[in-house]
């Protein structure tokens, strides 16, 4: 989940640092935010995705998608379901349930941290 979760993060961000950032500065103007949140936004996106490939500190990572994803149902909700908030929808259920659950074995998060003896 956090692999597939952080490409997609890492693929939107990248789609908006390199040649969208107006598009994305509307969106987030539009919605009565300032406009430096867009290239703010951005880059945590950015982060939040490399935080959940590489698996370090992965939910603080799921933490900052959570709550961007929250922003891209809020800029979509008029748009409707289909084609409009669905897609933030998803990511950010699978951010919430990363929060909760980390980053899993493969990950550096379980190599750093020693294990609490819950789990075997």
């Amino acid at each position: 989940m956090r692999l597939v979760l952080g490409a997609i993060l890492l693929a939107h961000s990248y789609s908006w640092l390199f040649g969208g950032m107006e598009k994305l500065a509307a969106t987030v103007t539009a919605l009565g935010l300032p406009r430096w949140a867009a290239p703010v936004a951005a880059w945590a996106e950015l982060l939040a995705g490399f935080l959940l490939v590489i698996g370090l500190a992965a939910r603080l990572g799921a933490l900052i998608s959570f709550l961007h994803m929250l922003l891209g149902v809020w800029a979509h909700r008029k748009e409707g379901f289909l084609g409009g908030y669905d897609f933030p929808l998803a990511l950010a259920t699978i951010s919430f349930a990363l929060i909760f659950f980390g980053a899993g074995p493969l990950s550096v998060d379980s190599r750093t941290r020693p294990a609490t003896g819950r789990r075997k």
